[in-house]
């Protein structure tokens, strides 16, 4: 039997410990130990981005790194977007934009999209298109999720987001 290791973390601005086997994901221990079940498991071998969260600012693919190698690290899971019940403006354009649909892959676009956002206010589409390349979607057929990222950037900066076309889903 292979010893636990402790370990101590900072997610969503909330210091957690705890005690896990080297093995564990850093997936498990969010949604297992945690209770932050937003970050989603989905191929198990960071294909499709479900189980994407941010690390120390960065976004990374929760379901194949281990709970040990976070020691330490500031994480941001999906939880994290909202404040007092409200919803992000990431979160709002993609619900105006009809940026989601089933929402399973819905928390890693999010994640995604709140790094870009981060480091480029102003992104074009090739530029997104290369920040969500590791996300897949079953559901949107993508325009929408564009729609959602052009939107979240404007509401970000402060702009008035378009509205969402009548029959574009």
């Amino acid at each position: 039997m292979t010893a636990k290791r402790d370990v101590s973390l900072t997610v969503n601005g909330v210091a957690y410990s705890a005690s896990v086997e080297p093995r564990m994901t850093l997936v498990d221990l969010l949604r297992g130990e945690l209770g932050l079940t937003g970050t989603h498991v989905g191929c198990e071998h960071g294909v499709c981005g479900a189980c994407t969260i941010l690390l120390n600012g960065q976004a990374v693919r929760s379901c194949i790194m281990l709970a040990v190698q976070a020691d330490g690290a500031e994480l941001m899971t999906v939880e994290g977007l909202s404040e007092d019940g409200q919803l992000h403006p990431i979160q709002q354009a993609f619900v105006g934009q009809r940026g989601l649909q089933c929402g399973f892959c819905t928390p890693g676009f999010l994640m995604s999209v709140y790094e870009l956002l981060q480091h480029n206010p102003a992104p074009g589409d090739d530029e997104i298109k290369e920040a969500l390349g590791g996300e897949l979607c079953r559901c949107t057929g993508y325009q929408s999720i564009l729609r959602s990222v052009r939107d979240a950037a404007a509401r970000l900066r402060g702009e008035v987001p378009a509205a969402a076309t009548e029959g574009e889903a």
